[in-house]
């Protein structure tokens, strides 16, 4: 069984279903805990209400990425955590995080990559750029992590259609329910 740590900025809907599948066993692996850099983020209250350990860590109290990067290893290193898993995680990772965690640090992303990926590109911004652009289908990526934004190597997409009447939020909605699915069975084979 693997030990997973998730980081998270956000509402948690992608942990929630990564939570569900370590649960019913369908990922052979236990999220040891859960991080944000974000104090209000309802992600820590899934995992809490899961019985899993949610640490929130103040960016604000380190002088440097680095230094803040170097804290959220040392609590990785105690849990002898294996697989890191980016579910709405809105921060960048430093180079010598990226490199203790080489091919085991995972990221969902809500388009399919590389196309609207990069700096700047997340959350609603990416929807909004996607219809924007007129394109008639989208999705999900999950990629492994490197040195660049969003530039890993793809483990998994799958494709949205976009509808004529889609806004924002049904698109968003949509990829959504894509990027659970995604992101569950990802982790389900890492864990293998």
């Amino acid at each position: 069984m693997l030990n997973i740590a998730v980081l998270i900025s956000g509402g948690g809907t992608n942990l929630q279903a990564l939570i569900d599948n370590t649960k019913n066993g369908y990922i052979n692996g236990e999220i040891k805990i859960v991080i944000s850099n974000r104090k209000d983020a309802y992600g820590l209250m899934r995992a809490e209400k899961a019985g899993i350990e949610a640490l929130y860590i103040n960016p604000l109290e380190f002088t440097t990425q680095e230094e803040y990067n170097s804290k959220i290893l040392e609590e990785l290193e105690k849990r002898n955590v294996k697989l890191v898993v980016l579910a709405g995680y809105l921060k960048i990772l430093s180079k010598e995080f990226i490199e203790k965690y080489r091919d085991r640090i995972i990221n969902i992303h809500p388009s399919l990559l590389p196309d609207f990926g990069g700096k700047g590109y997340y959350g609603e911004k990416v929807h909004k750029a996607v219809l924007e652009s007129g394109i008639k289908t989208t999705g999900a990526t999950v990629h492994f992590v490197d040195e660049g934004t969003d530039t890993g190597e793809i483990i998994l997409q799958e494709t949205v259609e976009i509808r004529e009447d889609d806004t924002v939020e049904s698109l968003k909605a949509r990829v959504l329910e894509v990027e659970h699915r995604l992101l569950v069975e990802a982790v389900g084979m890492l864990c293998k």
